[in-house]
């Protein structure tokens, strides 16, 4: 409930008062004001999880499939569901504003942030991203829209400015927010990047048509130090500058204010925005509370952590356990997987007529389940497709496991598994706090080498430290890695082998707090012999906390690992192939240069399929990659980054205890119709509305596969489309379409509907205008009941526009399969 007497509370506040407020507390928090009851308002990242506060393995999450595996399910009501279990977790960790979902678009295929943005179409996206915002708020916790506008590249992204045209900014990247404000969002979040010369949080855009012509009445949050100036920013339609609590405004908007630059009237408002925030999510009195276990802002040190170095939410290590949950994760991987090749009807495979399965490839024992950045989570446990196969198997077939080829880079991390504490013989890692005089001053044990915030009285501390026991399994070189700004220093038994100044060479901060660059170094050890190995990185302003402390016994004969999978292949009755994109290739804060697989994976592929024309390739990615190979293999499947039940969901499709669900939600082409990267800090949206399948339906070659295609285990014949013949230009428009299931077994067809006006050049050649789902069982028809908004008509011309006229109407199960069309004459009268 929202007290009616928000301009009472604001009333009540000086002006120093209210800008406090309008900062953040710290990383996370906003401000508390006991003086009208207003309580801080906790954040946490999404989408693929809930992490909470700060960064800490011992605290863990229920990881989710990433955006793009969501999307692919074109299923809003999964959407809901998985909506209401983001909000259930942030109530367990205190959270009351989840940031997410991102509704920014697959402009094009080499965006580096794909795996948490939906698809490349604007209609696809504002209804998946509009169910996962009525999911997380219909329990009370606020959903952030974000990135608001035109945040599709990585590259410069603090400071590139998008050119895009009215129109194209209307139709395509400003559509799913308008869906999200018509879902009823409470928060809104301001991009890095700038729009046709103004950087997002002083752009006129936060008003109109945010604020003005779409009624929005929540917060305009910014993204992590996108607020740089105060006046300017002030004056615009931000209201909340985070994080805090140091930032541009502060008591330089208080001077500001006082000498008329900015109205306070400006101040109120953003101040009123705050408290109806804070009353929907209970951080107000007379509104239900989440349950928020927690301390006084004034014991959290400046990053919102406790002194002991666990978030405010009070939990202990360990996270949820709840068998529902997992069920629906597993659920929805199966429904997102989609098969985009499956010749000889390989699939499902047949567990009675199976005596040996090959799983090959790293990503197979190692699978990336989520993407690199800001809002990874951490798992408690995970299920590998190696793992789900072997158990789903168990009493079948053997399962065995070959590498194929092995990944480049940065050795991994160190953990419980390949480390102890030299402290207590535990199973992990020492870290500890060092002052200036090398004293002592906490110490820790952690699960993860990968530190992104070390625990304790940091803001006290000069140095931290991370020891750790190694037991190498096999002698010879081993590679040492350490990583972190200023002096970092790395000691194997005591002899110092890497001693250097990292200086810092970027502010944005996915690099600066998350992934500090490597310095690695190669020593000889012995199989058997423990050795201690220590890193120390200096505590630099600017440089964050992340230090990273890795080990790893040097790469095997790549010919020699290729010759085992393929052996492995050739003795098997199916091989299972499980390729996929690396940190370094698809990650927050950088851009691909290329589609190309990493590491030799594609020659991997064709190794083992012409020893095994039984091969099944599952792509684990966040988006597109290029397929070379897809013609030499039996079947195709695209499993994205699954999260935590990956394993499961993937051996339930390839078994047939699950039909793959999922349709392509972006075009996979083996390249990129337009660039991600800005030239001279100026991204040009020169294609205009042209994105994705709407760009590839004006070039001669097609592409690998088309945007909403998808196989599943039955096959489907499209045999009527009704619409009417005649309608009014402002009405929405109802259209039938009926499909019989011609194969062996139930499923499930998403069916599609696209518009086109072949004699308008200025839309796109065809453009999404609806969806629905149907189901059937063997030989049945089903109806398909399609809603087409009216908008899906309509046009950008200063004002929303629908020309008169013949609209063709199409149907069909991608936007290049279509065998249905039908035409509406559109009128005003």
């Amino acid at each position: 409930m929202i007290p009616d007497d928000l301009d009472r509370l604001v009333d009540k506040l000086d002006l120093e008062s209210k800008v406090r407020l309008l900062t953040g507390a710290t990383v996370w928090r906003t401000a508390a004001e006991p003086a009208i009851g207003l309580e801080p308002m906790v954040t946490s990242d999404g989408p693929a999880g809930v992490r909470g506060e700060g960064w800490d393995e011992r605290r863990t999450s229920l990881s989710l499939p990433s955006a793009t595996a969501l999307a692919a399910t074109w299923d809003e009501s999964l959407a809901m569901a998985i909506g209401e279990l983001l909000a259930v977790e942030a109530r367990r960790k205190g959270v009351h504003v989840v940031l997410a979902p991102t509704l920014n678009l697959h402009r094009s295929p080499l965006g580096g942030r794909h795996f948490e943005c939906y698809s490349e179409d604007p209609l696809l996206t504002g209804r998946i991203g509009a169910a996962v915002i009525r999911g997380i708020q219909s329990r009370g916790v606020a959903a952030t829209a974000k990135h608001y506008v035109a945040n599709e590249s990585e590259t410069d992204r603090l400071t590139l400015d998008a050119r895009v045209d009215e129109r194209t900014l209307r139709e395509v990247y400003l559509a799913p927010f308008e869906a999200a404000v018509q879902a009823g969002v409470w928060v809104v979040m301001s991009a890095y990047n700038g729009v046709n010369g103004a950087t997002m949080s002083e752009n006129g855009l936060l008003a109109e048509p945010l604020k003005g012509e779409w009624g929005f009445d929540g917060v305009v949050v910014s993204d992590w130090g996108a607020v740089r100036s105060t006046v300017a920013s002030a004056r615009a339609a931000q209201d909340l500058a985070m994080p805090g609590p140091e930032g541009p405004w502060g008591e330089a908007l208080v001077t500001a204010v006082r000498a008329g630059e900015v109205p306070e009237s400006a101040i109120d408002d953003k101040v009123r925005r705050l408290l109806r925030l804070a009353a929907r999510v209970g951080a107000l009195p007379r509104s239900p509370a989440p349950s928020v276990v927690g301390l006084s802002p004034g014991d959290l040190s400046p990053d919102g952590l406790s002194p002991d170095g666990l978030s405010p939410d009070g939990l202990s290590p360990g996270g949820p356990d709840d068998r529902q949950d997992r069920a629906l994760l597993r659920r929805t991987v199966a429904a997102s997987t989609v098969l985009l090749r499956n010749e000889g009807d390989l699939l499902p495979l047949v567990p009675a007529r199976l005596t040996r399965v090959a799983v090959i490839g790293p990503n197979a024992a190692r699978p990336r389940t989520q993407g690199a950045g800001s809002a990874g989570v951490y798992p408690e446990s995970l299920v590998t497709p190696l793992e789900g196969l072997r158990t789903a198997l168990n009493g079948h077939a053997e399962v065995r496991h070959a590498d194929g080829v092995t990944f480049g880079g940065a050795p991994v991390p160190l953990d419980s598994a390949t480390a102890r504490n030299p402290r207590t013989g535990e199973n992990g890692l020492l870290v500890r706090l060092l002052d200036a005089a090398g004293t002592e001053i906490h110490a820790e044990h952690r699960f993860t080498g990968r530190l992104l915030e070390p625990g304790g009285p940091i803001h006290r501390a000069v140095t931290v430290e991370v020891r750790a026991l190694v037991r190498p399994d096999r002698a010879g070189l081993w590679h040492v890695a350490a990583a972190g700004w200023g002096r970092l220093e790395l000691a194997v038994d005591g002899r110092i082998v890497i001693d250097e100044t990292v200086p810092r060479h970027t502010d944005d901060p996915a690099t600066v707090h998350l992934a500090p660059p490597y310095r690695t170094e190669g020593v000889t050890l012995e199989a058997g012999r423990e050795v201690e190995i220590v890193m120390r990185r200096e505590l630099v302003p600017g440089g964050g906390r992340a230090c990273v402390l890795a080990a790893a016994p040097a790469a095997a004969d790549p010919a020699a690992e290729l010759a085992a999978a393929v052996e492995l292949a050739g003795s098997s009755d199916v091989a299972v192939v499980v390729v996929g994109t690396t940190e370094q290739a698809e990650s927050e804060g950088v851009d691909r240069e290329t589609l190309t697989l990493p590491e030799g994976q594609d020659e991997l592929v064709r190794a083992v399929a012409a020893a095994n024309p039984a091969t099944v390739v599952v792509v684990n990615s966040g988006g597109p990659v290029a397929m070379p190979w897809r013609q030499e293999v039996a079947a195709v499947l695209v499993g994205w980054f699954p999260g935590e039940e990956g394993g499961n969901g993937l051996a339930d499709v390839l078994l047939g205890r699950a039909e793959p669900g999922g349709r392509l939600p972006t075009t996979w082409a083996d390249r990129a119709l337009v660039p991600a990267v800005p030239e001279h800090g100026v991204l040009e949206y020169a294609e205009g509305p042209h994105i994705g399948y709407r760009g590839w339906l004006r070039e001669q070659e097609p592409p690998a596969y088309w945007f909403g295609h998808g196989l599943g285990y039955t096959t489907w014949r499209y045999e009527g489309l009704w619409a009417p013949e005649r309608i009014a230009s402002d009405r929405p428009v109802r259209v039938r379409v009926m499909v019989r299931n011609t194969g062996p077994r139930a499923g499930r067809e998403v069916v599609q509907i696209y518009l086109s006006r072949p004699r308008d050049r200025a839309r796109p050649v065809r453009w999404l205008a609806g969806f629905a789902a149907v189901t059937a069982e063997s030989g049945e028809r089903a109806e398909a009941v399609v809603e087409l908004p009216a908008r899906a008509f309509q046009h950008w011309a200063g004002a929303w526009c629908t020309a008169e006229g013949e609209v063709t109407v199409h149907a069909g199960r991608s936007a290049a399969d279509l065998p249905l069309e039908a035409v509406i004459t559109v009128s005003y009268s």
